[in-house]
C-alpha cells in the first residue's frame, strides 16, 4: 500500500492515479478514498493526477487513539501536499472533508491551491447555536454517537437510508452500493467514527471561510437529510468571496454517488474555467 508516516507516527494510505493537474480529494464520514472513485477514475481519464487519502482512524490509514479535531486533519493534509510537491492543486472536500479543506487554507493558506470544491459539505458550521440557529440540535449528534456505541454496524446500515435518499420516491441506488458502503465505514477504528462526530458537528468554520482566496464552488443537494442546505452551502457561498453555488434539485446527500454524473461535469467545468 502506499502510505505517508505523519509527525506523530500514524500511517496515512492513499491513492495517487494519473498525471497532470493535481486534485486532492477528501472523503465524507465514515468512509474512506473508495467513495471518490467516479471521480478519480473520470479525471484520471481526463489528464488529471487525482489523489485521495483515507483520513486517519479510517480505511486504511492507521487507527490512533486520539488526534480527531480538524487542525490535525489539516496538518495531515499539509504533509501529504508537501511530500508530494502538489502545487496548482485542487482541493475537493464532501461532507466531513470539506471541513479538512477549508481547514487547510486557513491554516496553511493557498500557494498550493488553485482552486477549491465543497460539495455537500458540513461549513460553515453544521449544528445549531445561539447565532446559528438554523443547524440541526445538539441533541441530534449525542444520539448518533449513542447510536454508535451500542451497535455501530447497525445504526450504519440505517443511515444509508438518509444518505443516499432512498426513503424518497423514485430514489434508485444498487444493493451493491449499499453493501460497499457499510464495508467501508466498518474498517474504520470506531473511537474514529464517534470522536468524528463531535468535530463535524461542532467546529466552526466561519473564520475560515474569510480565509478561502481561491476560486470556489459549492454544491449541494436541496433535499439533503443529513447536512441541510440552509444551515451549511448556502451559508458558505454567501461568506466565501467569490464563490459559485451550485444547487441541486432533489439530491440527497451523497451526490458524489446519486449524482455522479453531474458532479464531474460541474466540477470539470469549474477546473477549466
Amino acid at each position: 500500500m502506499t502510505t505517508l508516516t505523519l509527525r506523530d507516527g500514524t500511517e496515512l494510505y492513499y491513492k495517487d492515479w494519473g498525471s497532470g493537474q493535481p486534485i486532492l480529494f477528501s472523503h465524507g464520514w465514515p468512509l474512506s478514498a473508495d467513495m471518490w472513485d467516479a471521480q478519480m477514475l473520470f479525471f484520471a481519464e481526463r489528464g488529471y493526477r487525482t489523489i485521495a487519502f483515507d483520513r486517519r482512524g479510517f480505511g486504511r490509514s492507521s487507527q490512533p487513539w486520539t488526534g480527531y479535531d480538524y487542525d490535525t486533519f489539516a496538518d495531515d493534509i499539509a504533509e501529504l501536499i508537501e511530500t508530494l510537491d502538489l502545487k496548482d492543486v485542487v482541493l475537493a472536500g464532501f461532507s466531513m472533508g470539506g471541513g479538512d479543506v477549508a481547514r487547510y487554507i486557513a491554516r496553511k493558506g493557498s500557494a498550493r491551491v488553485a482552486k477549491l470544491a465543497l460539495i455537500s459539505a458540513v461549513t460553515p458550521l453544521f449544528m445549531k447555536t445561539p447565532d446559528h440557529p438554523v443547524g440541526p440540535d445538539a441533541s441530534l449528534f449525542a444520539g448518533i454517537r449513542a447510536g454508535l456505541a451500542a451497535d455501530r454496524p447497525q445504526f450504519l446500515d440505517d443511515f444509508s437510508t438518509l444518505f443516499y435518499g432512498t426513503n424518497r420516491p423514485g430514489a434508485k441506488v444498487s444493493q451493491g452500493i449499499f453493501k460497499q458502503t457499510l464495508q467501508i465505514a466498518l474498517q474504520a477504528s470506531v473511537k474514529a467514527t464517534i470522536d468524528c462526530v463531535t468535530a463535524f458537528s461542532e467546529t466552526d468554520f466561519r473564520p475560515d471561510m474569510a480565509r478561502i482566496d481561491v476560486p470556489t464552488l459549492v454544491i449541494h443537494g436541496d433535499d439533503d437529510q443529513v447536512v441541510p442546505i440552509e444551515a451549511t452551502a448556502k451559508l458558505a457561498a454567501e461568506m466565501i468571496k467569490g464563490s459559485q453555488l451550485k444547487v441541486y434539485a432533489g439530491a440527497p446527500h451523497a451526490t458524489c454517488t446519486t449524482h455522479k454524473d453531474q458532479v464531474n461535469a460541474d466540477l470539470l467545468a469549474f477546473i477549466q474555467a
